[in-house]
């Protein structure tokens, strides 16, 4: 199977959450046949829910949609690098393999911070590749904010 990116719908995800007052992160969950199961964007202002982040709700829907906890040989595709919280989801869920974009010095979980799939209680460490699309994702973040500042 040939790889394909899924980094371009991830980061449309991002665009419709700015467009919404969110944060602009957005996910995309693919099976392990490459077909796409879930996308998201941040919706922690809208639900009114602190752990709404688009790699919660993608992992919530692809759950519910495999009737399981688990999802091996998933893919996540994800625009910032997963908090914490996050990381720990995508462990407990078992996905085979994280793509991220921008990374994240203050609040990422995976190259900072906590590093959740290095530590010795992280029962499932997915693969992990970073920077895909990593200037879009972070051109998105800073006009985000420079826009909250004006």
């Amino acid at each position: 199977m040939r790889f394909t990116s899924h980094m371009d719908l991830a980061l449309s995800e991002a665009r419709a959450a700015a467009d919404r007052g969110e944060v602009p992160v957005g996910a995309v969950l693919v099976d392990p046949r490459g077909q796409v199961v879930a996308q998201a964007g941040n919706r922690t202002r809208e639900l009114h829910d602190p752990t709404a982040h688009a790699e919660i709700l993608v992992i919530r829907e692809a759950c519910v949609k495999a009737g399981s906890e688990r999802l091996p040989g998933h893919a996540l595709y994800v625009t910032l690098e997963p908090c914490a919280m996050c990381a720990t989801a995508i462990s407990a869920a078992r996905i085979a393999r994280v793509y991220y974009g921008a990374g994240d010095p203050k609040s990422g979980g995976v190259a900072h911070g906590a590093r959740v799939f290095s530590h010795p209680q992280c029962h499932h460490a997915p693969e992990v590749y970073d920077g895909i699309s990593a200037v879009e994702a972070e051109a998105l973040l800073t006009d985000f904010f420079k826009a909250k500042r004006l």
